[in-house]
């Protein structure tokens, strides 16, 4: 479970609606054609542009923002390490003896075609593809709530003009004019809530974890052509160490 998604999300509330009961109350801010608008408005427009498929990986993607784990990039390279000294020792053919114990399928696939022999080029362009391919999925995911974030204002925008043009027509009573704005800018109010709450700081949080995942893959294929090249473990320790933060270098050993 994501701590931070939960407590960004709660904190993002919690903080208007305090706000909210500080300026007298919820009730104000409650108006249920208001929200039919924009969630209704902002649904419409996302599926209207979006393939259909991707669209219904929503609820998906919205599992993962909850439920996900980042993986050690230290120990992935004190694994990878373990596995050059193991293939220094024994052969490469050894690395498949440990293949049960690989959680992550992309490290197994590249230590697998590295067991089959197959030429580097060849390894290196198959894991790049899987690599891009990955990119492209989570660029998919975060696309959506982006367009929710773009569309949710726009719908907001729309539903205070549609209050406006209603407030307008019916001029004659100077009493219904306060009341009367106060509706129309709810919408932009909750476009406003739906983009920069909810939709925006999802799609900023799918793009970290797709970042933090591609960085781990791209571990893992600077791993797997050093071990296949036959490169000295503590080498490829050195090599590998470049891609984590200064403080977090020690010893690689230690985080197994």
């Amino acid at each position: 479970m994501d701590i931070g998604t939960i407590v960004g999300l709660i904190g993002g509330a919690g903080v208007l609606l305090v706000s909210m009961v500080m300026s007298g109350g919820i009730r104000p801010f409650i108006d249920y054609p208001s929200m039919m608008v924009v969630l209704g408005g902002s649904f419409a427009s996302v599926l209207l542009s979006s393939p259909l498929p991707d669209f219904f990986n929503l609820f998906r993607v919205v599992k993962k923002l909850f439920k996900n784990r980042l993986e050690d990039h230290r120990k992935l390279i004190a694994l990878i390490v373990s596995l050059a000294e193991t293939a220094r020792r024994d052969g490469l053919l050894a690395l498949e003896n440990r293949l049960e114990e690989i959680h992550d399928p992309f490290l197994v696939l590249g230590i697998q075609m590295a067991v089959d022999g197959i030429r580097p080029e060849v390894i290196q362009e198959v894991l790049n593809n899987e690599m891009a391919a990955m990119a492209a999925r989570h660029q998919k995911g975060k696309l959506l709530f982006e367009r929710f974030g773009k569309y949710g204002p726009a719908f907001g925008m729309l539903g205070t003009l549609i209050g406006l043009i209603i407030m307008l027509g019916n001029m004659k009573d100077p009493d219904a004019i306060g009341p009367g704005m106060a509706v129309a800018l709810i919408t932009t109010f909750y476009g406003s809530i739906v983009a920069n709450v909810f939709a925006l700081p999802m799609a900023d949080k799918l793009a970290s974890l797709s970042k933090h995942e591609m960085l781990g893959m791209e571990i893992i294929l600077r791993g797997v052509m050093s071990i296949q090249s036959g490169d000295n473990p503590r080498v490829i320790e050195q090599k590998l160490s470049t891609f984590l933060p200064p403080n977090q270098r020690g010893n690689l050993r230690k985080a197994a």
